[in-house]
């Protein structure tokens, strides 16, 4: 006898004796009210997700073992935050601040995909998601947010496994956010009219030749193509032949 896989998709911290699950664990033995406890608690911070399931049974001592599947890190980041997308420019722009007890909380739900040695070290791993996002930790960058944690700084929080915000704090985070965001708005107006300043410059020169000047000098992709976008095989630098040289 081997061990024997259910696989599902369970509705997080929902999971019933219903079908598909119920029925795919009765034939096996097992507790089945045990099993859909368990996945219950491993998945309850998924709330409002689908989340991939598999139950890995003994089929001899009908011992269990769930592991469940989770989306990326960075999608769990911008679920909590409210965000709909990171930082156009990571190392210069800042859209959000995460509370520790955010980051707990996603560590929380990855700690068993990220193969951490424990909740401090999956606590570090989502920071270091949040510095590609744009993202502070506890209102500093978050650099200085790991060496916050490696002093043991957050080390009550982290060990109790808090991971709930009050409301006022929710709603501080909020307002903060929404600072940040009208901050950003400046930063994005400042560079396109750098941008334009740029073009205006260069006329007579091909479109390829000014994209790679906004390029050189760390204008954004987006704001690249918003204001100059490319309309055709001679905007790409290719030689247009559809008509003989005059």
């Amino acid at each position: 006898m081997g061990t024997k896989v259910i696989e599902t998709l369970v509705d997080a911290g929902k999971a019933s004796a219903g079908p598909p699950l119920g029925p795919a664990l009765g034939p096996m033995g097992v507790n089945i009210g045990e099993v859909i406890a368990a996945i219950n608690t491993k998945t309850k911070d998924f709330s409002g997700m689908k989340v991939p399931v598999k139950v890995i049974i003994d089929e001899e001592t009908k011992d269990f073992k769930i592991t469940i599947g989770t989306p990326p890190t960075s999608q769990l980041i911008k679920k909590e935050l409210n965000l709909e997308k990171g930082a156009q420019k990571a190392g210069e722009e800042l859209i959000a601040d995460m509370k520790i007890e955010q980051a707990i909380k996603v560590a929380k739900m990855k700690q068993d995909s990220m193969g951490a040695k424990d909740i401090k070290a999956a606590v570090k791993t989502v920071c270091g998601t949040c510095l590609s996002m744009g993202v502070m930790v506890e209102g500093k960058p978050v650099k200085e947010a790991l060496v916050d944690i490696d002093n043991g700084i957050f080390d009550a929080k982290i060990l109790s496994g808090k991971t709930e915000l009050t409301a006022e704090e929710l709603k501080a985070q909020e307002e903060e956010k929404k600072q940040l965001a009208e901050s950003t708005k400046k930063m994005h107006a400042e560079e396109e009219e750098k941008a334009k300043q740029l073009i205006s410059g260069m006329k007579g020169k091909s479109p390829e030749e000014v994209r790679h000047r906004l390029t050189e000098q760390n204008i954004h992709k987006d704001v690249i193509e918003k204001l100059l976008p490319k309309t055709s095989a001679k905007d790409d630098g290719k030689e247009d032949t559809s008509s003989e040289k005059k």
